[in-house]
């Protein structure tokens, strides 16, 4: 008797190391206090999955599945939360070695034994790996106890434990098979509110947000005010039981049994956005890596999209329960956009469970689902052009940068998803259709820049181009010329911005007798040049490919006068310039004008081309470094005219 006494208050050491080893799970591992009761709750599941797995093998089990289920209960007055299951329970050496052990773990040995018959175990899922979850429940508990009865034993046990010091087994006296978690939860302090998780509708909250898809109901006594019998503005409180958790995710549904209205409601209850989604992409994947996805394609920016605080990433499950809410290695940011979830039982997780190791499976989802987005995106753009050119105006820009980034790595997966806007077309047009209306010979993909559509229709450089005949694409985002730059050709047609210097096309006769125009005005060009030396003019010239306007500026070389700007506005020392050429209408009446200056009057021309350089400038959108200045010229000139 007195042996039996002593066995019962005895209080053992953990067998895996030591306080440390605790110290470090319950504060190092685990980054969210609220995680405990989503391991426990997975604990329970993983419990009736194994009471309904040896069912399908052991009659005499008498399982009803329907049976089966979790309940948490909360004394506030006690401070205790319980979480109760019906599963398969766990004997005195199962308490001694899953729970007197950290880090072995019962549903591990469970797991390779279940792989290793491959048994029809009716999609059972056991996610509990490590055996370290339950110590999680230190983090808000300084006592812990654990009564429960086997399907394999008569007698039921009680583990209790306060952390690191050890804990202690004794006989219990629960009847029914299963297993009681009493956690007493820890006093407030004046960092951390432990009563939140004496809180029903805080509880509530966090199974809806980690284990709603756990598929046994989870059952709480919730209270609501319900109108009194015979009163038209008295309530009167009433507790009932409800099942707080969905069971079964919308995800695993078949698509034809899932309307329209169930997938925005799931869409604006999940991201809280309550405008409807462009496109819903449902798809499941079975093979090398199966998983199932939910994803969702805006109808508009988040707010906070192009700023810091912006987390790109989904969702990711493991047999319905959350492991990360913002998981980014699932998407690549030209997808970021992208708003949903992964469901996946082909993952290896870390000890926690809340950060992913990285592992080959992660991957090949991660490119699935890539090639999924890419290919809805193609099939929107062929089958309903008005819904892609809306997508396009929201997210586009994203998609360019997804061309320049990474040095270019995936231009051609995204080139035939960019639109821009046609000067023929007045609408914005795909690269696959600008090549396809070419004109015979044409060898270039022309295009313009500036800040808008209705800047660059103006542009000296673009008259010439479209009397032509060619079409020219529009570029007006800061990011644009850069993709075009990047992906360098389109089905062996090059860009061609219509301000380079290299763009020519004169007959061979307008070649000619352009040649010598220039030549004839070498020596004046040179005295031009030397007026504006400090502003890094590489030549003068005169041209064919203006119409109606005196000047323009061209470039020489790949770095334009739009991206000029660009990266000259970005926040560093560093700046760039890109080598200008001064390019004056042959036709117009300015250059008889210079021609004459240069004969009669030197000072005077010295003003017109000052005048002329500052004019272009302005078209061009870029600065002027001495606006007094040529607005003192310009008055002189005036006057004197």
């Amino acid at each position: 008797m007195e042996k039996d006494k002593k066995e019962k208050k005895e209080k053992k050491q953990f067998k895996a190391e030591s306080k440390k080893l605790l110290d470090l799970m319950i504060h190092s591992i685990y980054t969210n206090k609220e995680i405990f009761l989503r391991e426990l709750l997975s604990n329970a599941s993983d419990a009736m999955d194994k009471l309904a797995y040896r069912s399908l093998t052991d009659t005499s089990l008498n399982i009803n599945r329907d049976n089966l289920e979790i309940r948490i209960d909360i004394d506030k007055e006690k401070r205790k939360l319980i979480i109760s299951d019906n599963g398969c329970g766990m004997t005195k050496e199962e308490l001694e070695n899953n729970l007197g052990t950290i880090a072995k773990s019962g549903s591990l040995d469970f797991k390779k034994l279940y792989d290793k018959e491959k048994k029809d175990a009716q999609d059972i899922d056991i996610i509990g790996q490590f055996g370290v979850g339950f110590y999680s429940a230190f983090m808000v508990s300084d006592k812990i106890k654990v009564e429960s009865k086997s399907v394999d034993s008569e007698d039921a046990y009680i583990w209790k434990s306060e952390g690191a010091d050890g804990y202690e087994i004794k006989k219990g006296k629960r009847k029914d098979t299963g297993t009681t978690i009493t956690l007493s939860i820890k006093e407030d302090t004046e960092e951390e509110n432990y009563s939140e998780f004496l809180d029903t509708y805080h509880i509530q909250s966090i199974v809806k947000k980690y284990s709603d898809y756990i598929r046994y109901p989870i059952k709480m006594m919730i209270e609501h005010s319900k109108l009194k019998e015979g009163s038209k503005d008295e309530y009167e409180k009433e507790i009932v039981e409800e099942t707080v958790n969905s069971m079964i995710p919308l995800w695993k549904k078949a698509k034809k049994d899932i309307t329209e209205e169930e997938y925005q409601n799931f869409y604006s209850s999940k991201f809280f956005d309550y405008d409807k989604p462009l496109k819903t992409i449902h798809t499941s994947v079975e093979g090398q890596c199966s998983y199932n996805a939910l994803l969702y394609i805006p109808s508009h920016l988040p707010y906070d999209f192009y700023t810091k605080e912006y987390e790109k990433g989904l969702q990711l499950y493991s047999s319905g329960v959350l492991i990360m809410d913002k998981c980014a290695d699932l998407l690549p940011d030209y997808f970021s956009f992208v708003k949903g979830l992964v469901d996946t039982e082909d993952i290896s997780l870390n000890i926690s469970r809340e950060i992913l190791q990285q592992n080959h499976s992660l991957k090949l989802i991660a490119k699935s689902i890539e090639k999924k987005i890419k290919k809805e995106l193609e099939t929107m753009l062929k089958e309903d052009r008005e819904t892609y050119e809306s997508f396009f105006k929201t997210f586009g820009m994203q998609i360019k940068f997804g061309v320049y980034a990474d040095y270019g790595v995936h231009k051609d997966d995204l080139k035939d998803l960019l639109m821009f806007y046609s000067s023929t077309e007045k609408k914005l047009v795909t690269l696959d259709e600008y090549v396809s209306r070419m004109k015979e010979g044409q060898e270039n993909i022309y295009y313009a820049c500036g800040e808008s559509t209705d800047k660059v229709d103006n542009m000296p450089q673009v008259e010439g181009i479209k009397e032509k005949g060619y079409e020219i694409l529009y570029l007006t985002e800061y990011v644009d010329e850069f993709a075009l730059q990047t992906l360098t050709t389109y089905n062996a047609k090059k860009f061609m911005n219509v301000s380079n210097d290299t763009v020519d096309l004169d007959n061979d006769e307008e070649k000619k007798e352009l040649e010598k125009a220039n030549t004839d005005a070498k020596d004046m060009f040179e005295v031009m040049k030397k007026v504006l030396e400090n502003n890094n003019i590489s030549d003068i010239k005169f041209t064919h490919r203006l119409k109606k306007h005196p000047v323009c500026l061209t470039t020489e070389g790949e770095l334009s006068a739009s991206m000029e700007k660009v990266l000259n506005a970005l926040p560093n020392d560093n700046k760039v310039n890109a080598k200008m050429i001064l390019e004056i209408n042959e036709k117009h009446p300015i250059s008889e004008k210079i021609k004459t200056l240069y004969k009669d009057n030197k000072d005077e021309l010295e003003k017109y081309t000052k005048i002329l350089y500052a004019q272009a400038r302005l078209i061009e959108g870029l600065p002027i470094d001495n606006p007094t200045e040529i607005s003192t010229l310009i008055c002189d000139v005036i006057s004197e005219n």
